[in-house]
């Protein structure tokens, strides 16, 4: 098992290929504040990597065996290809190699408590939820998510050595490599079957992930899933659980929504009402959310006035449901959602708060999830009174030539749907511009690039005339 001891650098200068990732560039700070020499790779400037420039790291723009230099760790990420120049050079160096999953593991076993927050769906949430609540002196955690809280100004939050929060994602099995002392299981869905070979493979990589607790650890569990709820017998460690549907440990009740489609819900713990929660995000999904957030905050001491003040004060992460602005009144959302299951949540809540018709632009992500997944695609639009499907966003992948959005636009109308596709942004803005009225909601959808859709709808800055 790999170590590193944040406290006594041992590694003069660590190199991250592909340090611009949302994961790989907090990883990067910590190291920086805690006194290492960063240096790093990525295929083009951003925000993010202009950053890591500003407080000290090293940025090589564009890969290179001779980026390497005279690394003495170097630390890759998933996104690499095997076959990358500068990732065969690090193998052949003399500088140990290891993969960013493995990497944070190593630097969560740095902090007294770990709170690290898995599941195919809610990840980013439930994370940025846990951290409006602890984000305060008395706690003062170190925070790395997999998007972007004004709370905390960003991905990463560096505080003391008493508190990481984190997200852990299941992708090619990487929560194995992880051993927090709270574990948040949100829910367990068929996903990156890229690499995982069947729903017993995820569900085994959970169990696994657990089965890391020591009996002194929590496990945090949402028991209306049966998947997860299946798991809670076979475990060593202490369980605390979260539903609606079924009796639990923290129970959200009497469920209902505000004039503005808001979640209200009388909150129970262990059968006795605790308060009444009021969310400023939309969806039952951030219900399950909220639970899992309050759930872990209460394990660190915080009590339920302070709870409930801090998660109705959370108005959400970059990306999220977000509301972007106004294309005269037309109001413009993006949203991540890249799984059927996200969608059907994102779209119920958007149909739970507003009557006006909803355009969904949506962006597949990955051609296997989109192939694999493809009648599950077909079937998550209900919410949406009109679908507008955007070529695929390849990610790590190569296009096969075995799915193109064409076909998931048709599978979308054969379910009865009003779906169209238009393969450039140029013809959706087109699209988008002549098709609606004052009266619409336009939310581009997917973790690839199409909120640059809405962004370039807003640079236009006018009053749309009908």
């Amino acid at each position: 098992m790999f170590d590193i001891n944040l406290g006594s650098p041992q590694y003069r200068r660590v190199h991250f290929i592909g340090i611009g990732g949302i994961s790989m560039s907090g990883l990067a700070e910590i190291l920086i504040n805690k006194g290492f020499q960063v240096s790093g790779t990525d295929t083009t400037d951003s925000p993010i990597v202009e950053h890591l420039r500003a407080i000290g790291a090293e940025i090589f723009i564009g890969h290179s065996k001779e980026n390497i230099g005279d690394a003495d760790l170097i630390v890759y990420t998933d996104a690499i290809s095997p076959d990358n120049e500068e990732l065969l050079a690090a193998i052949d160096s003399p500088a140990p190699v290891i993969d960013r999953a493995a990497f944070l593991g190593a630097v969560m076993r740095n902090y007294k408590n770990s709170i690290a927050v898995s599941g195919t769906h809610g990840k980013t949430t439930t994370t940025s939820m846990i951290a409006t609540i602890i984000n305060n002196p008395k706690i003062n955690p170190t925070i790395l998510l997999g998007g972007e809280l004004d709370d905390i100004g960003g991905n990463v939050k560096l505080g003391s050595d008493d508190y990481l929060l984190t997200e852990a994602c299941e992708y090619k099995a990487n929560i194995l490599k992880y051993f927090p002392s709270i574990a948040i299981v949100l829910n367990i869905d068929e996903d990156h079957l890229d690499f995982f070979k069947s729903m017993d493979h995820i569900s085994d990589t959970f169990k696994g992930y657990l089965l890391n607790l020591s009996e002194d650890d929590h496990a945090i569990l949402n028991n209306d899933d049966p998947l997860v709820r299946k798991l809670i017998p076979q475990l060593g460690s202490k369980v605390v659980t979260f539903g609606i549907e079924v009796a639990s440990d923290f129970e959200a009740r009497n469920i209902r929504f505000n004039e503005k489609g808001l979640p209200v819900y009388d909150l129970y713990l262990k059968g006795e009402i605790w308060e009444t929660i009021s969310l400023n995000v939309m969806g039952t999904h951030n219900v399950y959310n909220s639970l899992a957030a309050i759930a872990a905050t209460y394990l660190l001491g915080m009590d339920s006035s302070e709870i409930s003040e801090r998660i109705s004060a959370y108005r959400g992460v970059h990306r999220r449901l977000e509301h972007k602005g106004f294309l005269g009144n037309i109001e413009i959302i993006d949203d991540y959602a890249h799984h059927p299951t996200e969608i059907k949540a994102s779209l119920s809540a958007l149909r739970n708060a507003t009557d006006k018709r909803i355009f969904c632009i949506f962006q597949p992500h990955t051609f296997t999830r989109t192939k694999i997944l493809l009648d599950s695609f077909s079937e998550s639009f209900k919410g949406a009174d009109k679908v507008i499907i955007a070529d695929i966003y390849a990610a790590r992948e190569k296009d096969l030539g075995e799915i193109h959005s064409r076909e998931l636009a048709m599978r979308i109308r054969d379910k009865g749907y009003d779906a169209t596709y238009l393969g450039s942004f140029d013809e959706i803005e087109s699209f988008i511009l002549r098709e609606t009225t004052d009266s619409d909601v336009v939310v581009t959808m997917g973790a690839g690039n199409v909120f640059k859709v809405g962004d370039n709808l807003l640079k236009k800055n006018l009053n749309k005339v009908i």
